[in-house]
């Protein structure tokens, strides 16, 4: 164990301790993990506490998902710091939405003396980043991929917060065939990246265990943009619904272009990981479109709505999911440290393996064997332009 971290430890246990979650203006509190006997804040001197960073700021993936994310982290870290303990602090590098640049940050993060460190939002990047920290024996936290399995296969480093394929599409699955009982249907998906490829396999196992007739599978590429030649071909098919598998800037496309080469609105978008940019980027096309996903905004989930109204105020903008899962992310991280007993990153993946019920936002949060996130998803469509619930 490093001498810093040593000396950090007995000033990190104070603050932890005390967090919550759920801060509004009226001073209403949910604690969100027990409480511990801890030292006295008045007998500590100042200290502070250092996780790496490493979120896209710059590059195609930096609004629909970088920013956001770095958004959630700011807001929790604002709401741990305002108790009085000693100060999370940042040290943060951009991977510039390439998996050249993940590679790159994570590499420059692993010598900064971090425990930890939180990022790297696209499973296609973070397959290649992530082995870094897990070599160097140093927490990866990712707040919002999800490709299925990559968590296990990477090592016992790497935790994953938002729900994988395999765990979030078999209920999704279930729940909308069941309502909407569709019994053909067509894919398509980007068969270049991991994530999307992921959904698809997911999404196919799930089809053919509700006995659902899949009539096409149609492929595209990252950073397409003229999908007429797969709609075209799957409008020939008359599916009762179409999935999508694809990251942000693929999917309001894939939408739009559908409806206006006459593909009917009686046939069911059913979206994984929808959020309200791609659906107003989509417009009238998006209606009716279902998504399954790890977050809403409309949750009754204690903490919740205060965190959607200290965001709004905060940024003026409605929380983006992957904002509220790195929010999520932060809190669980820190009641892993507090957990811990240690700022050593092998006390801290111990105490994270741990992890079970934990209140957050997102619910009762657990870890899997493998470090995947364990907690109910949500299913919401569509209706007047905006996200609702499902049921």
């Amino acid at each position: 164990m490093k001498l810093k971290r040593i000396m950090t430890l007995t000033f990190v246990l104070a603050a932890i301790a005390a967090m919550t979650i759920g801060f509004s203006s009226c001073g209403r509190t949910q604690t969100m993990m027990p409480d511990a006997e801890t030292p006295s804040m008045e007998d500590m001197p100042s200290a502070g506490i250092t996780i790496g960073v490493a979120v896209a700021l710059t590059g195609e993936y930096a609004e629909p998902y970088g920013l956001p994310m770095q958004r959630g982290l700011e807001l929790a870290r604002e709401e741990i710091n305002m108790l009085g303990g000693p100060s999370i602090t940042f040290v943060s590098a951009d991977p510039m939405s390439t998996v050249e640049g993940g590679v790159a940050a994570i590499k420059q993060l692993v010598t900064q003396d971090v425990p930890a460190l939180i990022g790297i939002g696209i499973s296609t990047h973070l397959q290649e980043a992530f082995p870094i920290a897990q070599d160097a024996g140093i927490v990866a936290f990712s707040p919002i991929s999800s490709a299925a399995g990559l968590s296990g296969e990477i090592g016992d480093f790497v935790f994953r917060t938002g729900l994988a394929t395999d765990i979030i599409t078999p209920s999704g699955v279930m729940a909308t065939q069941q309502k909407l009982g569709y019994t053909k249907v067509a894919v398509i998906y980007d068969a270049e990246d991991t994530y999307s490829t992921s959904s698809k396999e997911q999404i196919e196992k799930a089809l053919e265990a509700n006995e659902v007739e899949i009539l096409t599978t149609e492929t595209f590429a990252t950073g397409d943009t003229d999908f007429s030649t797969q709609l075209t071909n799957i409008m020939a098919m008359e599916p009762d619904a179409l999935f999508i598998s694809a990251l942000a800037s693929e999917i309001p496309q894939i939408m739009a272009q559908a409806r206006t080469i006459g593909i009917p609105d009686t046939v069911h978008f059913i979206v994984s990981e929808l959020t309200s940019a791609e659906i107003q980027e989509a417009g009238a096309a998006a209606e009716g479109a279902v998504t399954f996903t790890s977050w809403s905004g409309l949750s009754n989930i204690p903490g919740n709505q205060d965190f959607v109204q200290n965001y709004k105020t905060k940024y003026g903008i409605d929380p983006e999911p992957w904002a509220a899962q790195s929010y999520a992310t932060l809190y669980i991280l820190a009641n892993a440290i507090k957990n811990a007993q240690s700022m050593d990153s092998i006390g801290i993946r111990d105490a994270l393996a741990q992890t079970m019920d934990l209140p957050t936002i997102l619910g009762n949060f657990s870890f899997d064997p493998n470090g995947e996130a364990m907690y109910t998803p949500v299913v919401l469509i569509v209706k007047d332009g905006q996200l609702q619930d499902f049921e």
